[in-house]
């Protein structure tokens, strides 16, 4: 198995196979915690083998720095075929994530298991919004 693509992204939609994503990122920016994201996706791309026909588990877990979950485990069941004639195929999975609560400033996981081992991992980071300075921004020259 190949991961092809593992990105956090503002949104993705597959079609026909073709698998679609909008505005990757690493990093969500809040004046104050808890803070909540309104949207986003997680979008996967894996590649299976011929030989790795059958059923396979996949999951995906976001925890904080003390590995807690921020949302409960993502599961799925994915059933590999691999058309007559081909060596491989591909399976695209959109994971959309609305309302995301993040109690603390700091870096977060997104870690990607299959079959039980975990394959990947994606930092976020949850950022302070630097303070204006009083009076507002400075005029512009």
């Amino acid at each position: 198995m190949k991961i092809e693509t593992f990105v956090l992204c503002d949104a993705a939609t597959e079609c026909v196979g073709k698998l679609n994503i909008l505005g990757t990122f690493d990093s969500i920016h809040a004046r104050q915690v808890p803070a909540v994201h309104p949207q986003c996706a997680v979008a996967i791309r894996l590649r299976f083998e011929r030989e790795e026909r059958g059923e396979h588990k996949v999951r995906v877990n976001m925890i904080d720095a003390d590995g807690r979950l921020v949302v409960p485990s993502l599961d799925a069941m994915l059933q590999v075929r691999v058309p007559e004639g081909g060596s491989s195929c591909a399976i695209n999975m959109i994971l959309n994530l609305q309302s995301l609560k993040f109690e603390r400033y700091g870096e977060y996981s997104i870690d990607l298991q299959v079959d039980g081992v975990q394959v990947a991992s994606l930092p976020l980071f949850v950022w302070q919004m630097p303070a204006q300075p009083p009076g507002g921004p400075p005029p512009r020259q």
